[in-house]
Order: structure tokens, then C-alpha cells, then sequence
């Protein structure tokens, strides 16, 4: 184990010796590689703070390397360690952070950058911290591990945090009060939730000393000794069970902590009663391997102890409402102290930590996130995995723990500070309508950090987002287009839909009308059969049908691709197929699926939703009916539970064979460079096979007339590279050659 035999000194850090001393403590035992980014990082660290005011400067490196002491009693690792002794050093007029990437490598800059960013993000306005905010707190807290894709840059802010407790003391009650309202709100539940026990009761100890002052000075004054004393009694405590236990030929696993000073005093309140009736101000825990043995242990800790009538519970026989089980045991120990005594397998320990008992869960009562959990399981199981230089010990699951430590949300501010969980992927035009719908609706434009963005620009984690508005208006067609992006999020999707579902009847039919007769166009496709596709599409009549895509619930593309394709009028298209990303099963007359492992599904179309070939569509395994086949955006999926949503599962429709279509596209542009390259991305991206193409330049008007020959599937695959085409800088026409 690597441990620091010198603390740094309590007298001035000014002297080159006393310094010297402690990085020497701090190398030792370490690899030649990793004691030289220590050095490195030291000096560093001492040059830049030293070189300021020496009184001021001085401050600033103790807290560094106070924090990189904590943490090499921890065990972390020499980036980790060398992270924390300069992390606030980019925020000076010092190396730029590509300066540190060379220096130091990017694991050790970027833990850097985040920790100073991290801590831009805690502080909270006074008017934002009252009962009714406990949802901004849980983003709040949310998001500071979503800006650290590294995990150890949480550990680097809990340690920091715990050392500017300390260093707050002499301030003013003002920012005592503030510094521990964070404390008590963000950083200790985190430390909470990764199991980091030292850090968490010195954290809301802290928080306690400064808001309710007379409360923390009372307990203190109840609790008999110094908390090193308790220490000292838990394990000799322990010590005396590990050797009854070898005496009886248990297997067991001991640990134990006397309780701090902020648990005894929420345990008071929780149960409105003194201090002499907490029996569990000193604890120990047994962890055997199977439950014969916990009964075991138990009648070894009666054999020692005289327990206390009213303070025994079986949650093994009799498991808690959320699965935890142990048995929990209150005795009058050693020198006539009470003791607690909880003894529990070590699957029931796992799943207390880990699993759906979690600790920090019911004491907290947070809402159930199963991403964030994901994120905070794979963080403990990184804790757990050091060896004594604190590298994880497995090199197989490294990279396995850092895609489950990923995030699969992010979370931005409001102007006014509110936190806002949005999915990965999201846009400004999303966060408008997470906000409310008429926000959504009466967006214009964005602004990110103070910078005007695009409403399509997906968000990232930390932004303030700033909504443009108009006094009136509605939301634009193109918001609900496939090939814009401009939301990401099925919710806000179907408000647009639901704004133009409701607007008049007539202008959704000229719309309508309108929109078909321009994608018509656009394809170079015949007109469909209206009544035909109605009665395809489930409406009554044609007019039902148009007014259907004015209101954005029918796409235009899906009618116009009712129109026979004017190189192959002979050919009859077949109806796409549905398929899944799985195994083939036997040929049906209905659409086939294809689900591996499973034989004689039924598939159905939802009649709640009725899809139809070009929808975007969701399968769902439904109880002794089969498959049902359901538009991405049926209102019916957004009423799931967390089961129901198990039983999703990817399907798409399937292309006919050998239903390849050749046509032309013609493209007309202001000439530049890379025009060329932007339209062959674009194709390439759309895995669209271009047979041929010719390129003409007017030199006198500065354009370019641009001709390809390509080969494509279906009409939605043509109207979606058309538009994406017609998004190109400098482009004046697309069109389809008839």
C-alpha cells in the first residue's frame, strides 16, 4: 500500500526542505516513471503558486497538495495524484492546456480541466436551494459526473472539497454557510453514493459544524472520547470476533466504523429521540459466505455479549420492502459500550451497495435512474478494483468500465441556473419544449454560453441555454423532418405534430396538397392514386389523407412513393417487408420478422397507430399475441412502465430485392472549392452508389451545373439525400431529371 510517512508541514511551505520531504514521502515506493510525473507536477505546482503573493500563493499550494495527500492515502494512482496538484493552475495565466498534454500526457490534463470546470458549476443561488428544488440538486449532482468522463476527477473534487472545509474556518458565516449548503446538497451525497466513507462523514460533518453550529458542539460534547478514540475501540472489537470466529472455524469478513457526528444527528431527528437511545454509535460488520453461517456469527456475538431487548432485527428471514437483507444486532460490548452488530452474506453486502437496496437510495429516497446508477456501480467497481498503486487490477474490464462510466444523458442550465436533463444527442429546439410547449413552439433561435447557435446544433453538458422567442407564431414543418435534426426526442416531436394536428382543417388540406405536389416534384414521380393511398394509409377519403401531412402525421415521401418510378413503369414495387437485426425464420404470407431464437411469431400492425411502409417503426412482444408493430411516435409507447419498455425491440422495413433504382440528379451552385467533395460525402454517407457524374463551369457567372447518375433503394432514401443537398452552402437547385 502506498501511504505518505510525512504530512506536510503546519509552519510555512517557503521552506525548500520541508517540501523536498514530503514529494520524497509521496515518490516512495513508486515506479521511477510514476514518481517523475509527481516531481514534475510538484515543482510545477510550487513554482506557479509561490511566484505570486507568497501569503496568498502559499494557500493555494497547500490546498493542492493537501488534496494530492488525501488522495495518495486512497491509493490513487500518480496521475490522479499529479491531477490534483495542478488543477487550478489553468485558470492562471499559465501553460495552455495542450502545454499540459505534452507535459504531462491527456489523462493527467484533462482530470485538470475538468476539476476546474467542475467546480464553475456548484454554486447555487440562494433562492434555488429551498425544499421544492430537490430535483435541480439530483441534475445538479447529475451533471458534475457527467462532465467527468474520467472517474477519477470526482474523486480529485470530493478531496478538494473536503480541504476547502478546512480552509474555510476563519472565513465569514456568509461563506461558511454557502460553502457548506454545497457540501451538504452535492458533494456529500456523491461521496454517499461511491462508497467513499472517509470523505462522506468528513463532508457532512463539516456541512453541520457551519449551518447548525449548537447542534454539532452538543453531540460533540455527548460522544465520550475523541473519534480516534472510537476508532481505537472498533478495532480491538474487531480483533476479539476475528479470533472467536477462527476459535469456531467461521469464514468472515470484519469492518467497522464509529458513526459521525452529522448520521447521529439526522438519526435524533429521523426518530425524535437522545443520543443514549442510538445504539449504533459505534458499528461492525460481519460478512460470512452463506446464511447457515450468519446465524453463526450471531450466536458467537450473543455468546460475547449481552444483547439489548427491542434492538435485534432479521431482515434475512424477513427482507425489507426493497430486497435488503442483514441482520442487525444492538449489544452492550466491551467497557459496558453499546455496539452494533450487522451481519449479512457478501451477496446480500453486494447487493446492499450495489443493487436495488443500495444504501444511499433509501436514505436519500432519489428517484430511480437506472443510467446514473449504471454510472455510479461501474465507478465503484473501478474503487474496488485498485491494487496498492491504484491501477485497476483486471486490464480486461478497464476498457468495459469506462463505456459503462459513460453517460447516456446530459444536462444543461437554464438563464436562471435550473438544471435540465436532456438525452445525448439533444438540441436547443429539444431543451425549448423540455422547458414548456409554448416555449417550443414560438422558438426563433438559441444561444449556448452566450453564442448564437443553430436549433439543430446538438447541446453538450454544461451549457447555458438561452431560448429566442417571438410574442406569436407556431413551429416550422421542418422541425419534424427526419433528414433535419432538429429534435432528437420523440416527446417533442409529437408536441410539433400535435400543434399542427390542431390547426385548421383546411389549411392543413392546402398544405397538404402542397407538400405532396412539391415532393412529387422534387422525386420526379407520378401522381399517386389519392384514393388508393387513403384507403392504404386508413382514411376515409383523399382530402382525410392530405390534410394528414399538413398536420405532419403522414410524411409525403410515404405517397409520393405511391407513384409508379418513371424509368421502370412495368415494374410492380413490391410493399416492403418488416425485419429486425436478427436471425431469419420461416417464409409467411404476412410480413416477415426476424427475431433470433424465437419461432412461429404472430406480427401484427398496432391498430392504434397503423404503420404503414416509410414510417419509422418499433416492434413490441406483447403477452400471447406476438409482435406488434408500432409507429415510432404512437402516443401508446410513451404510457410504458420500465417493463413494458423491455419488451421493445428494433425492427425496420425490409426493401424488396433487387429494387434498385438508376436516375438522375441535377445540382446547381455557386462554384467553390470542395463543392465537389461536400455532394460525394453526402452520397457516401447515404451509401448511395454513384454511377456516373459531369460537372460544367461557368466561369462568367461563377456557378457550377453538376449532373449525377446514381443508383438508389426507394424514394425516401432520394428525398432524404435531396434535402440534405439543398442544406449545402452555396447550392441554388436540386432536382431529379425526369
Amino acid at each position: 500500500m502506498v501511504s505518505i510517512n510525512s504530512r506536510l508541514p503546519d509552519t510555512s511551505l517557503q521552506d525548500p526542505q520541508a517540501l523536498e520531504g514530503w514529494i520524497d514521502a509521496l515518490c516512495l515506493e513508486r515506479r521511477d516513471e510514476d514518481a517523475a510525473i509527481l516531481r514534475d507536477a510538484f515543482t510545477l505546482s510550487r513554482d506557479y503558486h509561490l511566484s505570486e503573493d507568497p501569503a496568498k500563493g502559499e494557500n493555494a499550494l497547500r490546498a493542492c497538495l493537501m488534496v494530492a495527500e488525501t488522495l495518495a492515502e486512497m491509493r490513487l494512482d500518480a496521475e490522479t495524484l499529479a491531477a490534483a496538484m495542478i488543477h487550478d493552475i489553468l485558470a492562471w495565466p499559465g501553460p495552455s492546456i495542450e502545454e499540459m498534454e505534452a507535459r504531462f500526457g491527456p489523462g493527467v490534463a484533462r482530470m485538470a480541466r475538468q476539476t476546474d470546470m467542475v467546480a464553475t458549476f456548484t454554486r447555487l443561488p440562494e433562492e434555488s436551494l429551498n425544499r421544492d428544488q430537490s430535483e435541480h440538486l439530483e441534475n445538479l449532482r447529475r451533471l458534475l459526473l457527467g462532465l467527468a468522463d474520467d472517474i477519477r476527477t470526482i474523486l480529485i473534487v470530493l478531496a478538494r472539497q473536503v480541504h476547502r472545509m478546512h480552509a474555510i474556518k476563519q472565513a465569514s458565516e456568509v461563506i461558511r454557510r454557502a460553502e457548506a449548503r454545497d457540501t451538504r446538497d452535492i458533494y456529500a451525497p456523491l461521496a454517499n453514493r461511491l462508497g467513499i466513507w472517509q470523505l462522506k462523514w468528513e463532508l457532512e460533518d463539516f456541512s453541520l459544524r457551519y449551518l447548525e453550529p449548537d447542534a454539532y458542539k452538543e453531540i460533540a460534547s455527548l460522544l465520550d472520547g475523541r473519534r480516534s478514540d472510537r476508532e481505537r475501540y472498533i478495532n480491538e472489537v474487531m480483533d476479539l470476533l476475528r479470533e472467536k470466529y477462527a476459535e469456531a472455524g467461521l469464514r468472515a469478513d470484519i469492518m467497522g466504523r464509529p458513526k459521525h457526528i452529522y448520521s447521529i444527528w439526522k438519526k435524533m431527528k429521523r426518530k425524535r429521540v437522545g443520543i443514549d437511545r442510538i445504539f449504533d454509535l459505534r458499528a461492525v460488520r460481519v460478512l460470512v459466505d452463506d446464511i447457515t453461517a450468519c446465524y453463526t456469527a450471531l450466536g458467537i456475538v450473543h455468546g460475547l455479549w449481552r444483547h439489548i431487548p427491542g434492538e435485534f432485527d432479521d431482515y434475512v428471514a424477513t427482507p425489507k420492502p426493497n430486497g435488503y437483507r442483514s441482520i442487525h444486532t444492538a449489544v452492550i460490548g466491551p467497557e459496558d459500550k453499546t455496539l452494533e452488530i450487522q451481519i449479512r452474506t457478501h451477496d446480500m453486502h453486494e447487493s446492499s451497495e450495489l443493487g436495488v437496496a443500495a444504501h444511499w437510495r433509501y436514505k436519500e429516497q432519489g428517484k430511480q435512474d437506472t443510467d446514473f446508477e449504471r454510472r455510479i456501480v461501474a465507478m465503484r467497481n473501478w474503487l474496488e478494483m485498485k491494487d496498492e498503486e491504484g491501477e485497476p487490477t483486471d486490464e480486461s474490464l478497464i476498457e468495459e468500465l469506462k463505456s459503462e462510466y459513460e453517460p447516456r444523458n446530459i444536462y444543461v442550465f437554464t438563464p436562471q441556473g435550473k438544471v435540465i436533463e436532456l438525452t445525448q444527442g439533444a438540441t436547443a429546439l429539444d431543451f425549448a419544449y423540455t422547458i414548456h410547449s409554448e416555449i417550443g413552439h414560438r422558438c426563433r433561435g438559441a444561444k449556448a454560453d452566450g453564442h448564437i447557435i443553430q436549433l439543430n446544433q446538438p447541446l453538450a453538458n454544461g451549457q447555458m441555454v438561452e431560448i429566442i422567442t417571438v410574442k406569436e407564431g407556431g413551429p416550422s414543418r421542418d422541425w419534424i423532418s427526419p433528414h433535419l435534426d432538429y429534435l432528437h426526442t420523440s416527446k417533442a416531436r409529437n408536441r410539433v405534430r400535435q400543434w399542427f394536428k390542431q390547426q385548421d382543417y383546411d389549411e392543413h388540406l392546402h398544405i397538404g396538397r402542397a407538400a405532396l405536389d412539391k415532393e412529387i416534384a422534387k422525386l420526379g414521380a407520378d401522381k399517386p392514386d389519392l384514393h388508393k393511398a387513403a384507403e392504404r394509409f386508413n382514411f376515409k377519403a383523399p382530402d382525410d389523407l392530405l390534410a394528414a401531412i399538413g398536420r405532419g402525421e403522414v410524411s409525403p415521401v410515404q405517397i409520393a412513393s405511391f407513384g409508379e418510378p418513371p424509368r421502370k413503369p412495368e415494374e410492380q414495387r413490391d410493399e416492403p417487408q418488416i425485419r429486425t437485426h436478427r436471425k431469419r425464420r420461416g417464409k409467411r404470407s404476412e410480413p416477415q420478422i426476424l427475431v433470433e431464437g424465437i419461432d412461429d411469431l404472430m406480427i401484427h400492425k398496432a391498430k392504434c397507430c397503423q404503420p404503414v411502409p416509410g414510417d419509422e417503426i418499433i416492434g413490441y412482444i406483447s403477452h400471447g399475441q406476438g409482435i406488434k408493430v408500432h409507429r415510432e411516435d404512437c402516443p401508446m409507447l410513451e404510457t410504458l412502465d420500465e417493463e413494458g419498455k423491455a419488451r421493445l425491440i428494433d425492427v425496420e422495413w425490409e426493401a424488396p430485392k433487387n429494387s434498385a433504382t438508376v436516375l438522375d440528379i441535377h445540382i446547381l451552385a455557386h462554384d467553390r472549392r470542395r463543392l465537389l467533395a461536400d455532394i460525394s460525402g453526402i452520397f457516401s454517407d447515404e451509401n448511395i452508389y454513384v454511377i456516373g457524374t459531369k460537372t460544367l463551369s461557368d466561369r462568367k457567372n461563377e456557378t457550377a451545373a453538376m449532373d449525377f447518375t446514381v443508383e438508389i433503394e426507394r424514394l425516401e432514401q432520394l428525398s432524404k439525400v435531396l434535402d440534405k443537398i439543398r442544406q449545402l452552402p452555396d447550392v441554388i437547385k436540386v432536382r431529379r431529371e425526369s
